[in-house]
């Protein structure tokens, strides 16, 4: 793609261009020039000419010098030299046909032959190296596959993906919102949305209770001295909001999770080893600082809550801790319908560096964590590298109904924090011993899992979790004190009901219901009136018949309660 825009506009700055999950995308500097989504065909075209001659791509090794020299004039690229050289990282140009350009390598043996079934998807801007502070480039998205079925498969899928996209469906379900004002990132719940995101959270409250979990609140300021002892502070310090006082130099922290605090509540008060397992639960909202131009929607954003947990527990107690969470987890997953599998998340060998701890007490837990996982028949795949820098982590990776993988909760065995924190407890021997502490989210943030949710069911939520479960439409005006009635009926039953009263006709009361996703629609006219009933439709455009108002009560009733993905019994 960098070879095609190079040729079709010869004054363009070529800045990176990473694969990505779903494809890849290259940043230009294209001065004055502009272009848009229609200039993307021609792109395309010139892709497959440029390509039909490309057989392999090249390596040529470099030096800092020589670098230098290829990319003069574009001061991107000796950024990026002066950097490899700083960390005395090998500098290698690749080379096919005509074109060259700095890059890492790793590529296809036989690009002509396999480099045919390309689409570039969209054109978007985006600051250099993610920093608002720098000029912004122009970034074309593509994709490429190695057969046109897949990628007419893919791009069946990113159709429907669009079709339901939760920024479009929040705006319409009126379930948040964005403001400049507020700023980028910061989502506002309407009624209706943090209604929903209420109902996903006590539902998790709910399982823990039952577990022995106990709530905790915390606040969501802290002193840097936390996070420089939990090592965030070293680790994690670019990604955290940094906040200042008025009255003080004293250097304080937006939190961006609540590990560190959930510590000091334990260190609060001499432990006995028969005070163990602790385990606190905090739905407290964390911030993080994420660059503008990765902000989207729900699924990226600066602040969010999560179901977070911390157990403190003595060794001899792991096991069934960690147990507890992943059959919490399962039927969490089962009450939504999301498939999912486990990643075992590890240490990279190659950058130690990365982490914090002993090697040993690492080694120990990245056992078993696989030993617990294949003890209870876990499917799952190792990730190297993708683990904490406390922990290594079992990651559920929940599949949606397009296939897509979302990671969302995780369970983790830590040894590095409580050591960090010098937490203790009494055993039975009268000897100090160190604690191990677990992390766990089932749902994770209740951001990004609402986007999951409005999604993967294309914004029709299921019964429990929709903002209006019913709504009652008088065929006229003359039938609005019964349906009135009906309403009354409805809400003593539990049931979340509307009465739509506007001077519209049935028709378009009823269109109106299906976009909103309302579940039930009860009709009522003079024959529901004399017989006591209501005539039933289902948002996927079911005509249920009359139905007793008594009857038809009870039975969404049900649905709820049992928290179903089905319509009706």
């Amino acid at each position: 793609m960098a070879a095609a825009v190079e040729e079709l506009y010869p004054s363009v700055k070529k800045t990176i261009g990473p694969a990505i999950e779903e494809g890849f995308y290259y940043d230009f500097d294209f001065g004055k020039e502009k272009i848009s989504e229609t200039d993307l065909p021609k792109i395309e075209k010139k892709m497959q000419e440029i390509n039909s001659g490309w057989k392999e791509f090249k390596e040529i090794p470099v030096t800092l010098a020589e670098a230098k020299k290829e990319f003069n004039g574009n001061p991107y690229k000796i950024e990026l030299v002066e950097e490899l050289a700083k960390a005395k990282e090998k500098i290698t140009i690749y080379q096919s046909g005509n074109f060259r350009d700095l890059c890492r390598g790793g590529h296809i043996e036989d690009p002509a032959k396999n480099l045919k079934s390309i689409k570039l998807l969209s054109i978007a801007g985006a600051y250099w190296r993610g920093s608002e502070k720098n000029k912004m480039l122009t970034r074309i998205y593509g994709t490429a596959f190695f057969s046109q079925k897949e990628l007419d498969d893919y791009l069946e899928m990113r159709l429907e993906a669009q079709k339901r996209d939760h920024r479009k469906l929040g705006k319409e379900l009126d379930l948040f919102t964005f403001s400049n004002l507020v700023g980028p990132g910061f989502p506002l719940y309407t009624p209706k949305g943090a209604l929903v995101r209420r109902l996903i959270a006590d539902h998790v409250e709910e399982l823990q209770k039952e577990q022995g979990y106990e709530g905790v609140w915390t606040p969501q300021v802290a002193r840097a001295e936390l996070f420089k002892t939990s090592g965030h502070y070293d680790k994690f310090k670019g990604d955290m909001f940094r906040v200042v006082s008025n009255y003080s130099d004293e250097e304080l922290f937006l939190k961006p999770m609540n590990c560190p605090q959930h510590t000091q509540i334990y260190a609060g008060h001499p432990r006995s080893y028969r005070d163990l397992p602790l385990r606190f639960t905090d739905f407290a909202m964390l911030y993080r600082d994420e660059k503008p131009g990765e902000l989207l929607g729900l699924a990226r954003v600066r602040a969010f809550s999560q179901d977070d947990c911390h157990v403190f527990c003595r060794e001899d107690q792991v096991e069934e801790e960690v147990e507890k969470m992943l059959l919490m987890t399962r039927e969490i997953m089962a009450t939504y319908g999301l498939k999912y599998r486990y990643r075992l998340s590890t240490r990279d060998p190659k950058t130690p560096e990365k982490y914090l701890g002993d090697p040993k007490l690492w080694d120990r837990a990245e056992k078993w964590a696989e030993q617990i996982m294949k003890k209870h028949q876990i499917e799952h795949f190792d990730a190297p590298g993708e683990a904490a820098f406390y922990a290594p982590k079992m990651d559920l990776l929940a599949t949606d109904s397009l296939g897509r993988e979302w990671q969302l909760s995780t369970a983790q065995i830590d040894y590095v924090m409580p050591q960090r924190f010098d937490l203790v407890y009494t055993d039975k021997d009268g000897k100090e011993k160190t604690p191990v502490m677990l992390h766990r989210a089932i749902v994770g943030s209740l951001e990004r899992f609402m986007m999951i949710l409005l999604e993967n069911f294309a914004g029709a939520l299921p019964v429990w979790l929709s903002p209006t479960q019913a709504m009652v439409i008088p065929i006229s005006e003359k039938f609005q004190k019964y349906a009135q009635s009906v309403v009354g009926e409805l809400k003593k039953g539990g049931i979340r009901v509307e009465m739509d009263s506007r001077p519209q006709t049935m028709g378009a009361k009823i269109r109106d219901a299906q976009l909103a996703k309302v579940p039930y629609m009860l009709v009522v006219g003079e024959k529901e009136e004399k017989g006591e009933t209501v005539a039933v439709r289902l948002r996927d455009g079911i005509d249920l018949g009359p139905q007793k108002v008594a009857e038809a009560t009870v039975k969404m009733g049900k649905i709820v309660k049992e928290r179903s993905l089905k319509l009706w019994p």
